[in-house]
């Protein structure tokens, strides 16, 4: 029998394809999303991964077992997958391992409206159901599954989230990693007189021939720090597998965080909703927090995590809320994540302003930081322990892994919730401190 405990994750159903992941195990949650949803309809998709077809084949076969109809809208990137979730008011399921390597496959779930489906808010009764589903005859009917095809509607969607008049000319090159931003980058940006776009590894390719699809990692993203050198763009962007996450690199070919990006960003959607509710994520930097509170906004601190993000955004009536990682959610986007959608809105902050990314990102990054840096530990709860014991003098807090504010410097160690890694983001007041509290730490982690 497969191991559900082994490939459902705190926000998503992950693992490596066919030995963690198959069709039988596909059809097994086809029948739990349908049974836990109870929905009359769901709508699918997957990214350009091999085993995607196939495993959307049984998934389906699962759902309509149970007499629901599927909407099938082949190759999608994750955003418009939540997209459609949101528009069609239907629960969905993505077919994605977003930046994983090649041979994993996995599954994003959605409720009606794009709500998210995590351990804490249905996943783990999504897996309950697979489980019992696994020891029974599942038999589909292909005829209850139609396809559909939202790419433009959702190009039109994307757009409506900028002013497109206001759009000065801009160079403009973006590294989709052989993903699914190959898709729908060019199907929003061929709308736009004003920005001239080049695509780096824009062929969909789910063997990921050039660099993985992973864009926090920096060596992912030298190629296009150095395209936007040599062709004299702009701005960079770097789109993840399913391309719902997206870095910027400005005109001078240095990366931005995510926490510049949801700084700036921040500052726009205050400007629409003064004095609104925007969320962060608790590895963020400081800057984001004060950059909130700076423009008359809430700033509501919360773990990592698209659906903790998403339902915090519904208590709270968030306008937008960003991630480290690089995820940024919008409430008129059902509150759901989307890369594209940060970059168009950072593109008009440049136009509005006239000034280059360099000098825009300029007021709100003040601080050094770490970037996340991955370690492969045997026992990570003892090395957090041990983490934390060396550090008790400084208040400490356990909202997501251990974080440990110092003073002028702060870090967090956290389990990775995809993979078998212990996380470690720090920052501090200088350069040269951040880097030598990096050291410190990791000689402890890896003691």
């Amino acid at each position: 029998m497969p191991d559900l405990d082994a490939v459902v994750k705190a926000y998503d159903v992950r693992g490596t394809v066919p030995d963690q992941l198959d069709e039988a195990l596909a059809r097994a949650f086809g029948v739990a999303f349908a049974q836990y949803t109870k929905a009359t309809s769901v709508v699918v998709a997957h990214d350009m991964r091999p085993s995607g077809p196939s495993l959307v084949a049984a998934f389906e076969d699962g759902v309509t077992a149970c007499g629901a109809t599927v909407v099938n809208l082949g190759l999608a990137s994750t955003d418009l997958l939540y997209y459609a979730s949101g528009n069609m008011d239907l629960p969905g399921a993505m077919f994605t391992a977003s930046h994983n390597p090649a041979q994993y496959n996995g599954i994003k779930m959605c409720k009606a409206g794009a709500k998210s489906i995590g351990i804490d808010s249905g996943l783990a009764e999504v897996r309950e159901l697979a489980r019992v589903a696994l020891g029974t005859n599942i038999v589909g009917d292909p005829s209850k599954v139609s396809k559909r095809n939202l790419l433009a509607e959702f190009a039109d969607h994307v757009l409506s989230f900028v002013d497109v008049a206001s759009l000065r000319p801009l160079k403009v090159v973006a590294d989709t990693a052989n993903g699914m931003g190959g898709l729908v980058v060019p199907a929003v940006f061929e709308r736009l007189n004003m920005i001239d776009l080049e695509v780096m590894y824009g062929e969909l390719d789910g063997t990921f021939p050039n660099h993985p699809a992973d864009p926090i990692q920096p060596a992912n993203q030298r190629d296009l720090q150095a395209r936007v050198l040599a062709g004299g763009f702009d701005v960079g962007l770097a789109f993840d597998g399913d391309a719902d996450r997206v870095f910027l690199v400005d005109e001078l070919g240095r990366t931005m965080s995510g926490s510049t990006t949801t700084a700036i960003l921040a500052k726009v959607f205050l400007r629409r909703n003064p004095g609104s509710t925007i969320l962060y994520n608790l590895i963020s930097s400081r800057s984001v927090r004060e950059v909130i509170a700076e423009n008359g906004g809430t700033g509501v601190r919360t773990q990592n995590g698209h659906s903790y993000m998403k339902g915090i955004m519904a208590d709270t009536g968030a306008v937008f809320a960003g991630e480290h990682s690089g995820h940024y959610y919008f409430a008129d986007n059902y509150r759901a994540d989307s890369g594209l959608i940060a970059a168009l809105v950072v593109l008009e902050e440049m136009s509005r302003t006239g000034l280059p990314l360099s000098k825009l990102r300029e007021p709100v990054e003040r601080y050094a930081n770490s970037g996340e840096i991955n370690t492969q530990v045997k026992d990570i709860d003892a090395v957090i322990a041990r983490v934390a014991a060396k550090y008790l003098q400084y208040p400490q807090d356990r909202l997501d892994g251990l974080t440990v504010d110092c003073g002028d410097w702060w870090f967090n160690v956290r389990a990775s919730n995809t993979e078998p890694l212990l996380r470690l983001n720090l920052e501090a007041a200088t350069r040269d401190q951040c880097e030598t509290q990096v050291a410190e730490l990791l000689q402890l982690i890896t003691a």
